[in-house]
């Protein structure tokens, strides 16, 4: 199964946002790991956030002016937005955390960060096959599978927050911030579900 070769810059264009999805998770893993990291990795989530917003402008702005596209041009743009979300919410995770001020981050907050990692570097393997995409299920299949994994890890640590935080304001902060992380997973989820609608018309 492969796509007919019309611009190829699509693909290395999509490639390149599934490189910046990887930094972009990399960045938050890391400032879940250790928080007093925080307004450093916020700063550079937000530059990379700026690139990425970029290239999207970028990237529709060739779906504009092409007049053969690799695939339907509705796909192409639903991906790049959704690309384009993803990324938008792990600033919105890091920035949550300096603004509400969060000192000890609640239960779960690091591996769902592991999570968002691991669904990224599948959307990035699954792009890196958009030209020939033999095999590229697999990769949405694993980025649902993280996803179920996410809303597990999310219950729980919502129900241990209201079990044993004591602080109202805490609690929202915190509740808020499971909320983000768990938004980001289904983003990732929404952008396999994208991959695999336009593989699947190619089939």
């Amino acid at each position: 199964m492969r796509f007919l070769p019309r611009e190829e810059k699509f693909f290395t264009m999509f490639e390149g946002m599934g490189q910046m999805l990887i930094e972009g998770a990399n960045l938050l893993s890391s400032l879940l790991s250790d928080v007093r990291l925080a307004p450093v990795r916020a700063e550079e989530i937000k530059a990379l956030e700026h690139k990425a917003d970029n290239l999207t402008h970028e990237l529709l702005t060739k779906l504009n002016r092409t007049f053969i596209t690799p695939f339907d041009r509705e796909d192409i743009h639903a991906l790049s937005t959704g690309l384009d979300d993803v990324l938008d919410l792990i600033d919105t995770t890091s920035m949550r955390i300096v603004i509400y001020k969060i000192a000890v981050l609640p239960p779960g907050a690091e591996e769902l960060g592991r999570i968002i990692v691991a669904q990224v570097r599948e959307i990035a393997a699954a792009l890196a096959m958009l030209h020939r995409p033999d095999g590229i299920l697999k990769h949405c299949v694993e980025i649902n599978r993280l996803e179920d994994d996410a809303d597990r890890i999310s219950r729980s640590g919502i129900g241990l927050l209201f079990e044993h935080e004591t602080n109202p304001i805490a609690l929202i902060k915190q509740k808020e911030l499971y909320e983000v992380l768990e938004l980001t997973t289904d983003m990732c989820e929404d952008v396999a579900n994208i991959i695999e609608t336009i593989v699947l018309k190619a089939a």
